[in-house]
């Protein structure tokens, strides 16, 4: 049987970020080899990660990151269940890590299968479920490409967003940035009127018509009244529609146009944790 040092656990716990306990009981049924007790430690998680398959992981960072010439963004989430786990600094900057090997990724399922430190990000998030003891998961993976692309993420890490510009215009940055922390604050449904789905308009439709009904408006003009004030829920719920955060007296179109006439905001992208 191999002599397990304390020096042993804490270099193992340094490496993994496992409790002392669970290190000094994978050494010593890996007899001091440390790759087969970080290899013990991962087969852990795996069967944690198992039994914790149907565990909420509604804490967590979300990190949004753009590459060098602007014009492709990524925006991920790194769910977990506590926000304790969600606020330690080693759980943030793997959230990070995660988001800088995304933009190099074509989906999430590509992200999962890049290497990180010798392993995947999935055996990695595996890993880190049984060395935590809390479900840990990539919950979102979006991205968007433009001409010029800018991101926010509020403080916190708990919304990030990217927005995308029709072009590379002087001012720019700051008004992807300033549209992009609109879309964080105001939570749009999409991006213009055409963006919404038919079952939401139908849905307001039908909410405006009942409304209709109870103040005694007569049937066979409803659709025509309800359909005209689907222009309230449009520009509240539109991002180019909304008033926009800094200055109410314009809408973000407006305020997109005022810093390029031609200028105009092609998509957004928003996560949030719930």
């Amino acid at each position: 049987m191999a002599n397990i040092t304390a020096a042993d656990v804490n270099k193992l716990r340094t490496i993994t970020g496992a409790g002392m306990m669970d290190c000094k009981k994978a050494l010593v049924e890996a007899e001091g080899d440390f790759d087969k007790a970080i290899e013990v430690l991962r087969k852990k998680g795996q069967k944690v990660a198992a039994n914790r398959a149907d565990r909420e992981s509604s804490e967590g960072a979300v990190i949004a990151v753009v590459n060098a010439d602007k014009t492709e963004g990524v925006v991920i989430s790194l769910n977990c269940e506590t926000d304790f786990v969600a606020k330690n600094d080693t759980f943030v900057k793997m959230a990070n890590d995660f988001a800088a090997l995304a933009l190099e990724s074509a989906s999430l399922e590509d992200l999962l299968a890049k290497d990180y430190n010798g392993i995947t990000v999935a055996e990695k998030l595996t890993e880190q479920t049984g060395v935590i003891g809390e479900k840990i998961e990539i919950g979102a993976f979006e991205k968007l490409q433009g001409a010029f692309v800018g991101s926010y993420i509020h403080a916190g890490n708990r919304i990030a967003t990217l927005v995308s510009l029709s072009a590379n215009v002087e001012g720019g940055e700051e008004a992807a940035r300033n549209v992009a922390m609109q879309a964080a604050a105001m939570a749009p449904l999409a991006l213009n009127e055409e963006g919404v789905d038919a079952a939401t308009v139908e849905k307001e439709i039908e909410i405006a018509k009942d409304l209709l009904r109870q103040e005694g408006k007569p049937e066979a003009m409803l659709d025509n009244i309800a359909k005209g004030k689907l222009g309230r829920f449009f520009k509240d719920n539109t991002l180019i529609n909304q008033d926009y955060i800094k200055d109410s007296k314009l809408s973000v179109s407006e305020y997109i146009k005022s810093v390029d006439a031609g200028l105009t905001v092609t998509g957004f992208k928003r996560v949030a944790l719930a």
